[in-house]
């Protein structure tokens, strides 16, 4: 049984009374922006970062018709002000840009919305921040500046109160309310955590650390100096680390010595007993079994691309983007290097290439919330695919804006307009 927090349940207590309050009041209007979030009052949409514009971009389900766009970076001037007088800052800053950025500045890696749909909470690491924006006005509601120079991924709870949010350069990952950008928890992790999950419940956090994905040093026999490259298992509600271990060990135990243990994207079957992790320079995934705690097999995947030299792998990534359908049968995988998506059959591994662009480099991938769809994004032509999970088919190519990243599932105002600007 979950324990919360004195703090949260007051917050639940207040809210329940504002409610009753409003219930009364019959028909005296409601100040802005104090009713209650229902069906009525918000719409699904689907939100595209892109990482490199700095936008959002957002997107009607089903249709998958373009509403609009917002802004993920409206207070642009002011960060680069404080950037541009800070040495450390701009040094890091620079650095991003050369490094993770491929030569751009990083503004939007990851977002989600409150569940009303009033804000969106976007994940900048050029900005080394975290931004509420009112998904009306454009504005920021609220900032929180991680610890450290980047922030990266993230994952909203499944009661959409909080996000996990990963601090690169600060080996830690905080954990924020929605609705204020207040610091709720952290936890710490290994060199440059990256990947967090919530589980089902609520109640746990999955989260990998990928060390330094950054540096020359790409040929196995340098892998020691990647650094320290962990898998852990989260209380979500003490932040107390509940299981803590190198996928090296048990690489090695299964027989795979040369397979990287950076844990990049990961997914689970819906029992949440075999994960199934994308690695460094790793063409396929790697399945785990976390009641045995052993690796039980390795998808091999196609490789286009084997004469490129390591060097050349985006952030030392072969693939980079990783979904399962709901029913736990199938898998949608991103080729970042190889420039194709594809669904793997998750009994017998089975793989089927449903699109392949030239120069795509697929970023990520994700499934709707139904589980019989898969996002995936195409960072280098700008476009989101939706393929479906049965007929193992593309359905739909949405184009969007600079090097799209993150797409997720989330909500506006039933009656919402693009802000203006």
């Amino acid at each position: 049984m979950t324990v919360r927090s004195p703090r949260r349940l007051l917050a639940r207590l207040a809210a329940a009374v504002t409610a009753v309050a409003a219930i009364a009041a019959l028909g005296s209007a409601p100040a802005s922006g104090s009713t209650p979030a229902t069906p009525a009052t918000t719409q699904p949409v689907i939100f595209v970062g892109n990482n490199w514009d700095g936008t959002v971009q957002v997107i009607e389900p089903g249709s998958y018709e373009g509403l609009g766009q917002i802004d993920a970076i409206p207070d642009i001037e002011q960060r680069m002000l404080e950037i541009y007088t800070n040495p450390v800052r701009l040094a890091y800053f620079l650095a991003i840009r050369m490094g993770p950025g491929e030569g751009n500045d990083q503004y939007v890696d990851d977002m989600y919305s409150t569940r009303d749909g009033r804000l969106l909470v976007a994940s900048r690491p050029s900005l080394a921040d975290v931004v509420g924006i009112d998904t009306r006005t454009g504005e920021i509601a609220w900032r929180f500046e991680v610890d450290g120079q980047r922030s990266d991924h993230m994952a909203l709870s499944p009661d959409g109160e909080h996000v996990a949010v990963s601090a690169s350069t600060a080996n830690l990952v905080h954990v924020l309310d929605v609705d204020t950008g207040e610091e709720v928890g952290r936890f710490p992790s290994g060199d440059t955590p990256h990947e967090n999950v919530y589980s089902a419940d609520g109640e746990r956090i999955f989260h990998a650390s990928i060390g330094l994905v950054y540096t020359p040093l790409d040929q196995p026999a340098f892998d020691t100096t990647k650094g320290e490259r962990i898998f852990q298992v989260v209380d979500a509600d003490s932040h107390e680390i509940l299981e803590r271990f190198d996928l090296r060990d048990k690489l090695d135990e299964a027989g795979y010595p040369d397979i990287s243990s950076a844990i990049r994207p990961m997914a689970h079957t819906p029992d949440e007993r075999y994960f199934y992790f994308q690695v460094s320079f790793f063409h396929g995934f790697v399945e785990y079994d976390t009641v045995t705690g052993k690796v039980t097999r390795v998808a091999n995947l196609p490789n286009l691309v084997p004469d490129m030299p390591r060097e050349q792998y985006v952030n030392d990534s072969a693939h980079h983007g990783l979904a399962m359908n709901r029913k736990g049968t199938k898998l949608c995988v991103a080729g970042t290097m190889d420039d194709y998506a594809a669904i793997v059959d998750r009994e017998t591994f089975r793989h089927t290439i449903v699109s392949r662009p030239e120069d795509g480099k697929p970023y990520w991938a994700t499934s709707n919330k139904d589980g019989t769809r898969c996002y995936l994004s195409w960072s280098g032509t700008d476009e989101m695919s939706v393929i479906d999970y049965k007929t193992e088919t593309e359905i739909a190519r949405v184009p969007v804006g600079n090097h799209p990243q993150r797409i997720r599932e989330g909500f506006v105002p039933a009656d919402w307009t693009p802000p203006a600007g």
